[in-house]
Formats: structure tokens, sequence, C-alpha cells
């Protein structure tokens, strides 16, 4: 992928733990705002909580490792810490204590995620069939072309990653579900997150606290109420269980490190503090198909953006690429999406969804021409040390929607493609097929809550086994970059050596393995690849990708499509 970077390391501060509640000064304004702060290079602890409360800022936590605290402040916070030495800068979080409206959850979704769930029409009507069971395979194995595309089920005859630890960094994994629970580490798993009910705007987000199920805004580790790390973590580790479908790596440990909001968004203090944690508990790889809000791409010197904005953008890299050092030197893993925008990241694009979250009142999205690629960041997928995985479909065409680049994308996966059909028409079995919460189907109206009938085509239901289990289909380069995490658990559980976590191998060794044994693919001929999509309401849409690179490394496939039968030995 392209290096945007330079690697930058944790700020001397002398001290070892994190997220240490410390208090430095009190806010000075009525209304308090939260930040997020990066200490500068070279500080010490001591002069940057200094700074801190010179600024008027109070420290509520602090994560020493790599020098990122969460602050309360008044409105001009933020410009003071820009003009310390000791600080890199501030950036935004949220009003505290915001006004909850009287509104339903909104149903917003991430932007790397958004093409999941454009195909869901609301129609009546049973999913596809379940094939018969097999004597070997899952129940719902026939409906999984992705992972025969990969060659997982010849891996997972000698290998199934038994000893490795894969860390879900997305929206809340179902601990319950049936094809989850088995491989489910409840004792490891976290939530960073906290509910928001509105943004500054008094816009929905997460919704009223009181409309919770507990009646709180803090959820449990187990729980997912958007159904996208759900269907990630079963992507990578559905067991073999004679349930449902199998994962890429059937025997690995899931552990849900939370990082997005029930809403969709995520934002830089849990991811931060997220990939910290998985470097200090033995998690072995982790999976990020997102991007950190509120800035699809960070410019630390964008003139369109103002000074306080600039520095936002520079605490967000900053702060993501010493968290990300610092997960990869322990040796986490870091696989990402490519993205969604359908965009070639190498060349110039234009910004026009940023920023995507108002925590100012009338904060709203404004057009930024990028005319230089190099000087804004999309993280976490452009950090240093991050595997970026673009999508396929079942015909190994690049997705329609997969964003792309030569020297950004890293490999490919099956993401899905409900338009790689002869005809260009939709098919949703031509997308991914992974574990669906069965309270999240009920309240998005898939499944009759008295009867457990599927009632939507994008949903299938087994239950074979007496206990009915749900899944969804679903698209994006969400979806492929758990396929590429799912082989490096097989890499770690096939080479790594024991440790007191199960099995561990460095991050550097696992990223060569996976990128040598990915299948290579050519670009398309022509390389200018015209996509012809026949959409439901009957009109057409064409759209044209250019391919550059050789047979590999290109800019659709990076080093080729994962293979899990070639990563582990065949």
């Amino acid at each position: 992928m392209r290096r945007l970077l330079t690697g930058a390391t944790a700020v001397a501060l002398g001290v070892t733990g994190t997220l240490v509640m410390a208090n430095s000064g009190s806010a000075t304004a009525d209304e308090e705002i939260r930040y997020i702060v990066a200490y500068a290079e070279g500080s010490s602890a001591a002069s940057a909580r200094a700074a801190v409360r010179d600024a008027g800022g109070e420290i509520v936590s602090e994560n020493k490792d790599i020098g990122v605290a969460t602050v309360t402040a008044g409105e001009g916070f933020a410009a003071k810490a820009d003009a310390s030495k000791a600080l890199v800068g501030a950036a935004q979080d949220r009003v505290v204590a915001a006004t909850t409206p009287d509104a339903a959850r909104d149903a917003r979704k991430q932007d790397v995620s958004k093409v999941e769930t454009e195909f869901r029409t609301g129609a009546k009507g049973h999913g596809p069939k379940a094939p018969k069971p097999k004597p070997k395979g899952e129940p719902l194995s026939g409906l999984q072309w992705d992972m025969k595309q990969i060659d997982a089920g010849a891996a997972n005859k000698t290998e199934r990653g038994k000893g490795v630890r894969v860390g879900i960094m997305d929206t809340g994994v179902d601990g319950s579900h049936p094809d989850i629970a088995p491989n489910f580490d409840a004792r490891l798993s976290r939530n960073f997150t906290t509910d928001i009910p509105t943004d500054a705007n008094g816009a929905a987000v997460d919704g009223p606290c009181e409309e919770e199920a507990d009646g709180s805004c803090e959820d449990a580790a187990d729980v997912d109420e958007n159904g996208h790390g759900t269907h990630v973590a079963s992507t990578i580790a559905s067991p073999v269980n004679g349930v449902g479908i199998s994962g890429v790596a059937p025997q690995a440990d899931i552990v849900n490190l939370r990082v997005g909001q029930d809403s969709g968004y995520f934002f830089l203090q849990p991811s931060v503090d997220a990939l910290t944690y998985a470097a200090h508990n033995g998690i072995d790889v982790v999976n990020m198909s997102y991007y950190v809000d509120p800035w699809l791409f960070n410019c630390t010197s964008h003139p369109a953006d103002s000074a306080a904005d600039q520095a936002e953008q520079t605490t967000i890299i900053t702060a993501m690429q010493r968290a990300l050092d610092y997960a990869h030197r322990r040796g986490v893993t870091l696989v990402a999406a490519a993205g969604n925008q359908a965009i070639d990241y190498t060349k110039p694009q234009t910004d026009a969804s940023s920023p995507d979250f108002a925590s100012e009142p009338g904060e709203e999205p404004y057009v930024r021409d990028l005319l230089d690629p190099e000087s804004c960041v999309s993280m976490p997928t452009e950090a240093d040390g991050v595997i970026a995985v673009s999508a396929t479909g079942p015909s190994e065409r690049k997705s329609y929607y997969s964003s792309f680049g030569d020297g950004f994308v890293d490999v490919a996966a099956p993401g899905g493609d409900a338009y790689d059909t002869a005809e260009g028409t939709r098919d949703y079995a031509a997308n991914i097929l992974a574990a669906y919460p069965r309270d999240l189907a009920v309240a998005e109206g898939a499944i009759d809550p008295e009867t457990g009938e599927v009632l939507v085509p994008w949903a299938v239901s087994d239950c074979s086994s007496g206990e009915c289990s749900y899944y969804q289909y679903l698209q994006g380069t969400s979806m492929a970059s758990p396929h590429a995490a799912g082989v490096a658990a097989l890499i770690v559980g096939k080479y790594g050596k024991h440790d007191f976590s199960g099995k561990t191998l460095s991050a550097d060794k696992v990223e060569k393995i996976l990128r040598k044994s990915a299948t290579k693919k050519a670009c398309p001929v022509p390389a200018d690849y015209t996509y012809v999509r026949h959409l439901p309401d009957g009109s057409t849409s064409t759209s044209t990708h250019t391919c550059e690179g050789g047979e590999a490394p290109n800019g659709f496939y990076g080093d080729g499509i994962v293979n899990a039968k070639a990563a582990v030995g065949r």
C-alpha cells in the first residue's frame, strides 16, 4: 500500500499502563466539550499535562502507551492546545451531556459500509433456500462461494487457527449467536464506546439511552445493535459446529474490541484504546472495516480547512499512527478495508463528505478538492503497517464499489458484488453470507418475531440443529477485509510460536506470507473496465475504473486474491 507517514514512536512518558485517570485542571466553560489530545514527541508527561491545564482543560483519562489523553474543556481549548509546543493538537470529540431528542434511532451507516444495505428494498419473500446438509461442510456452506474462491476448505484440512486471537474492531459482536458463541472470548472482549444520543446539531445518532434494552448508553461487550461487527466476526471465525456456515479460521478466538457506535460512526479514542489493549492482551490479528470519523481524508494543511480543523486532522493522524505502530511492534497484524467510494486513492479526488459528524453546532460537510493524493490520508487504511484490502465478486472481478489504486491496495478478497452476474442484474447470493443477530433481524423486519420465518430476500435461516440461527447477505470492502484477516489468523496458527496467549508471529512475517501466497490476478483487458448495472428501478448505471500495473502488483488486486490453502502450505 502507499506509505504516506513516517512511523511515529511513542513519546517518552517514562511510565507504563493504559487509560489512567488523572486530574490536571478545570474546564473553563459552562458547556464542556470532550477532546482527544496528542502529546508532542519528546515532551514529558508532566509538561504535556501542564500544557493541558494551562489551556483550560481537565484530563479525564490518559493512554500513557502512546501519549494520548481525553480532555474536557471549554470552546477555546483547541486553539490553545494547538499553540502549545508540548501538544500536537486536539481533536474535538463531542459535547458532554448533549440533549437527548424525542426521536427514533438513526439508521445512518458508515460510508465504508454503506453499500452493504443499498439493495434492501423491504420486499417480502423468503430468502434463498438453504442447501441440504452434506456429510462434510456446514448446512449453509453451499452458499459460501467466497470460501471456495480463497480455498478456505482445503486450508482447513490442516489448519483452523486454534490458539489464535482475532480482535474485531467494529460495531460489536453478538456473542450469543449460535455460530459465534463457541469461539467468543467473553473474558477478553471489551466495549470502548459509549452511545451518543445526538450530535451537536441535535440530530439523532445512536438514539435516546432510555430506549436501550437496559435503559443505558453503556452496552455490554457481547452486544451488536448494528450487525456489521457480527457479520465480520462470523466471516473470520464461525466454527465448524453443524450450524449455518464456517469462517476462514473456524477455531480462532473471537475477541470483541468494540470501537463503533450503534449508528456506524467510528471515533478516535475508542480506536487508539482498542489497539493498545490488543497489544497488551495477545491479540494476533485485528480487523478494521471502517475509517475514523469525522474525516474521510485527513489533511494537515488543506487551505479550505480552518486552523482548528487542520489541528484536529493532524491529531487523528498522529494518534492513530502511534497506536497502530504500538500494536504492530507487539505482534498484532493490522488488516483494513480499502473503502467503498469506488475511487483510485492514488489520483486527485474531491471529498464532499467531511466532516460527517457535527461535533459543534452548525458544522456541516463541505467540498475539498484533494489535488495531491499524497497530502491527505484516510485512517487507518492508509497508515503505515496496515494491510489494505480491496473487494472481489464471484467472478473474481474487482467489485464495482471497491476503491483501488496501484500502490494503495495490498491484497484483494471476496467482498461481494450483487451485480456480478451474466446480465448485470441484482443477485443477493453474489454477496457475502454471515451471521445476523436475531434481535436486530426482528427490529429490521427481516424475520417474523413469532414464527422466526425469514421475510426478506437478503436473509437466510438455519434451523437444522433445532435452534434457528440467522444470516444476512452484505457486500463491501468491509466484507473483504475479514477474509484477509481470517487467512492471517491461519498463518499465525500454522507458523506461529506458542506464547502466553496461544500463538504469536510477527506482523511483518504474517504480511509477507499473506501477500506472497495470494493468487496473482492481472488487470482486466482492456484496463479501462466498465461496470454495467441494471438497477431494480429499471435504470442502468455505468462506471469505468482504470487498473494500473502488471499481473501483480496492480491497482485492482494488489499482490493478488488471498489464498488460504497456499498460505498454510499444500
